[in-house]
């Protein structure tokens, strides 16, 4: 069971091609199974807080199966991208366009930018051009330098975009978040090029790159499709983005480092990340939600990932938990409490 319960992921193209060959209200059957279904199920269900004991640990470390099932998913999401790009012009109700396209922006969040996310912080560079791909699809590939030497650089500051602030609105957080990693992908990648003696702007600027691949990307659509399709991959795109944008506010909502006298936080440790031991979505998002544990160690892989008492935790799993974000009074009733409870400790 701790290998086979991450094929779960292929639940989701399951059913997201059982929408694309349904019409209706039917087309809907991705998010009702991963934004009712599963929210609901893991409210019934027991969270799993153990951890393995060190022979099971260097099992896990050594047991291919874990890479190679995150490697499958490059030719499963560029399978199914394609399809959509294939039907979706050919699809005359605006419901069923809808229904299809949020199933398809399921998997360029969950997929596409989530699995992209793990492989990003591998030392491979066969596995980090895997991560690359996988954010191509959403567009989203500025979030590899951002993420790795931003983000968890400055994560639980105000320095961190993508660190929500107590009492801010999902909204107002995706367009700070998206734009802010954005221009710090681009600072980030010009320092590097100053300090390796470069040109700011030279093709190995990892950001150069990106944005030739991403026009050559959107180009490709354009070319072999039409305008109407290469809308539609945009609001794909655009619904990735906002499923990792709302990933990211439940993450890290209010929790922030002291500052020491002389300007610097302190270390980052487990009590500066929300973290989820809900088994549905820890299985679907391949341990994300164990998100504590990856700030602290940044380079584990997805299944080493621990839970330890000092961790801060929500009181559902991340379906629930992005739900809740979505009505920002009742969100903030809930997790300020916690926030409360975390500083009388």
């Amino acid at each position: 069971m701790q290998k086979l319960k991450y094929l779960a992921i292929f639940l989701l193209p399951a059913t997201v091609g059982f929408s694309f060959m349904s019409e209706g209200w039917w087309t809907f059957v991705p998010a009702i199974v991963f934004f009712y279904l599963v929210p609901f199920i893991e409210l019934m269900l027991p969270e799993d807080a153990s951890n393995p004991d060190l022979e099971g640990r260097n099992q896990l470390a050594k047991d291919r199966f874990y890479d190679v099932l995150l490697y499958c998913m490059v030719p499963v999401q560029y399978g199914f991208l394609f399809w959509y790009l294939s039907i979706i012009g050919n699809v005359n109700s605006y419901l069923d366009q809808f229904g299809q396209t949020l199933g398809m922006g399921m998997m360029c969040g969950i997929i596409g930018i989530n699995v992209g996310h793990e492989l990003g912080h591998r030392s491979s560079r066969f596995e980090r051009l895997l991560g690359e791909l996988l954010l191509l699809t959403s567009l989203e590939n500025h979030f590899i330098p951002y993420h790795n030497r931003g983000h968890h650089m400055n994560v639980a500051t105000h320095k961190d975009p993508a660190t929500a602030r107590k009492n801010e609105w999902l909204y107002q957080f995706w367009f700070r978040s998206q734009i802010g990693s954005y221009f710090q992908a681009w600072k980030i990648e010009m320092q590097r090029m100053v300090i390796s003696g470069y040109q700011k702007l030279n093709w190995r600027n990892k950001m150069v790159q990106y944005v030739f691949f991403q026009l050559i990307f959107i180009l490709s659509i354009y070319m072999l499709f039409d305008l109407f399709v290469l809308t539609q991959f945009l609001k794909v795109a655009l619904i990735g983005i906002l499923l990792l944008e709302t990933v990211n506010y439940i993450e890290h909502y209010g929790l922030l480092r002291k500052q020491r006298d002389n300007g610097t936080y302190e270390r980052v440790r487990r009590s500066h990340s929300w973290n989820s031991n809900h088994l549905i979505g820890r299985a679907v998002l391949f341990e994300l939600s164990r998100h504590s544990d990856h700030h602290y160690k940044p380079d584990r892989p997805y299944q080493l990932l621990e839970s330890h008492d000092e961790s801060p935790t929500m009181p559902t799993g991340y379906p629930g938990m992005m739900l809740l974000a979505f009505l920002p009074p009742l969100y903030f009733r809930v997790m300020n409490k916690r926030l409360m409870q975390l500083q009388e400790i």
